[in-house]
C-alpha cells in the first residue's frame, strides 16, 4: 500500500493541525457564528466572508504570524484554531498565542491536544524558544487550557489589551522550550 503524506503539519490521536487557507472561510465563519455565546466576551473571530479574508490573509502572509486550524481527524471538521502572533526572531525567538474552540468541540479535550501540537510545532520546526498566552482573569476555560498544556503563570498586566470597547486586565502565562511538557500523554 503506498504511503500518502498527511494533510496535517502534526497530528495526535484525535486531531491534526494545519495552516489556515482562504478556502476554509465558509466553515470557519459558520462555526464562529454557532460559537458566539461561547466566545463572548473574550474572543471575536471573523463571522463573515469579508472579515475572514482579511483575518486569514494576515495569518497566511505576515511572517510575524502563524495560524493553525485544529481539525478532527475523522472528518477533518474544524474544532478550533490556535494563532501565534507577534513572532519575534533573533535573540527573542518568541510568539504570543491566541486560541478558540468551536462550540461543538468545547469540553472534549480536542483543543488541549491541538494546542499541544502547536506548541511542539512552534518549538520544533518553527524554532521558537518562548510562547506566551495573555488571558483575561475571568476566562476560566482559557486559563484551564493554558495550565493543562504546561504554561506557568508569570504575572498580571493591568489594562493590557483593548477588547470589546475597553482596556482589559490580563494574566500572562508562558512556556519555554526547556519547560515544555513534551513527554506528557494526551488525556
Amino acid at each position: 500500500m503506498p504511503h500518502h503524506a498527511s494533510r496535517y503539519l502534526a497530528e495526535g490521536p484525535r486531531v491534526g493541525i494545519r495552516p489556515f487557507t482562504h478556502e476554509d472561510g465558509a466553515e470557519f465563519t459558520a462555526r464562529t457564528r454557532e460559537s458566539k455565546d461561547l466566545h463572548h466576551p473574550w474572543l471575536f473571530p471573523p463571522d463573515n466572508d469579508e472579515a475572514y479574508a482579511v483575518y486569514a490573509g494576515r495569518l497566511i502572509e505576515d511572517p510575524a504570524r502563524a495560524g493553525f486550524l485544529v481539525c478532527e481527524k475523522g472528518d477533518g471538521s474544524l474544532a478550533g484554531f490556535v494563532n501565534i502572533n507577534n513572532i519575534v526572531r533573533s535573540g527573542f525567538l518568541s510568539g504570543t498565542l491566541g486560541y478558540g474552540a468551536f462550540v461543538h468541540a468545547a469540553g472534549r479535550g480536542l483543543m488541549r491536544e491541538g494546542l499541544g501540537l502547536v506548541v511542539r510545532y512552534a518549538f520544533g520546526p518553527m524554532g521558537l524558544h518562548r510562547l506566551e498566552i495573555n488571558v483575561q482573569p475571568g476566562n476560566a476555560a482559557s486559563i484551564a487550557l493554558a495550565r493543562a498544556c504546561g504554561f506557568r503563570l508569570e504575572g498580571f498586566s493591568p489594562k493590557m489589551l483593548y477588547i470589546d470597547g475597553a482596556w482589559r486586565d490580563h494574566q500572562r502565562w508562558a512556556l519555554t522550550a526547556e519547560t515544555a511538557p513534551f513527554g506528557r500523554p494526551s488525556p
